[in-house]
């Protein structure tokens, strides 16, 4: 899947500021998002963001913020996450669709 298949508008410029100001390296979408039990209506989306070296040195609190602000960026409610389940990882990382990469 391709981001312009998502069942959400995504302001591809806005995510990309977001990202840079925050030192996040790659961000991608994961879960319900990509697959046919989306409710538009209701579903959030689940995002995973991998910041680089030295990104969250200072940040404390604030980094609770960033899925309230990639939220009004989306539209909809973000699920925002920089760890998962060792468990599930891989196979969240196979099947995530990238809405940005630091070049």
């Amino acid at each position: 899947m391709s981001v312009a298949e998502l069942p959400i508008k995504v302001d591809r410029e806005k995510v990309a500021a977001f990202c840079r100001v925050r030192g996040i390296r790659k961000l991608s979408v994961f879960g319900s998002v990509l697959r046919g039990d989306f409710d538009p209506a209701r579903s959030d989306v689940d995002v995973l963001a991998d910041f680089a070296p030295g990104a969250l040195d200072g940040v404390g609190l604030r980094y609770f913020g960033y899925g309230d602000e990639l939220s009004e960026i989306l539209g909809r409610k973000v699920d925002f996450c920089s760890q998962l389940n060792r468990h599930i990882e891989a196979e969240v990382r196979r099947e995530a669709v990238t809405l940005y990469e630091q070049a």
